[in-house]
C-alpha cells in the first residue's frame, strides 16, 4: 500500500497534476459485510483523507453494492425540475408547439438520464428515471395519466429510453 502510494505520487510529479487534498477521498469495497465501518488511515503529504460511503466520480454517485440508487435518485430529481421547465414552456402563457416541446425535451430533459447510462442502465432502480422521462413524454403529448406508457414515446415521435440506453450501450462496445 505505501509502495502505490509512493508510485502514484511519483507519476503526479513526473507529468505536473497537482492532487486536490480537500477533494479527495476513498471508499471501500468489500464482500464481507462485518468490514462495512472499516477505516484506513491513508495520509497524502499530511492530510488524512476522508472515508465517504457514496462518493462522485465523474458525476456519478457510487454506493457500496454498486445498485447506483443514490445516482437515479438524483437523475430523477433532476429530469423532474427539467419537466417542470417544459411544463412552463406548454403552459397557457407560451403554448409551445409539439415540434418545439420535443427538441426542447431532446436538447434539455434527455441527455441528464442518458449521461454515463452504460454504468448503470442495468441498475434495478431505473425505474425512477423511466416515470421521470415519462412525465416529460406526457407534456410532449398532452396525454393524461390513463394513457399507458408504451404509446407515449411513439406518439412524440422519441425512441423509448430503453432503446437509446441500449443504443449507448452499443456505441460504448464498439469503441
Amino acid at each position: 500500500m505505501i509502495r502505490d502510494l509512493s508510485t502514484l505520487h511519483t507519476h503526479h510529479h513526473q507529468n505536473r497534476f497537482q492532487l486536490s487534498k480537500e477533494k479527495t477521498v476513498y471508499v471501500l469495497y468489500h464482500l464481507n459485510t462485518r468490514d462495512v465501518g472499516r477505516r484506513l488511515n491513508i495520509s497524502v503529504d499530511g492530510k488524512t483523507m476522508e472515508c465517504e460511503s457514496n462518493p462522485t466520480y465523474l458525476e456519478v454517485k457510487l454506493d457500496r453494492s454498486l445498485t447506483f440508487k443514490p445516482h437515479l435518485t438524483s437523475v430523477r430529481q433532476k429530469v423532474l425540475s427539467r419537466c417542470a421547465l417544459l411544463n412552463r414552456l406548454a403552459g397557457k402563457g407560451w403554448g409551445a408547439s409539439v415540434s418545439t416541446l420535443r427538441t426542447s425535451s431532446l436538447a434539455f430533459v434527455y441527455p441528464t438520464p442518458e449521461y454515463c447510462s452504460p454504468a448503470w442502465s442495468r441498475s434495478r432502480n431505473m425505474k425512477e428515471v423511466d416515470v421521470a422521462i415519462n412525465s416529460a413524454l406526457r407534456t410532449i403529448t398532452g396525454c393524461l395519466k390513463p394513457t399507458p406508457t408504451q404509446y407515449l414515446p411513439i406518439l412524440a415521435g422519441i425512441s423509448p429510453a430503453s432503446v437509446r440506453r441500449n443504443a449507448a450501450n452499443l456505441r460504448l462496445a464498439l469503441k
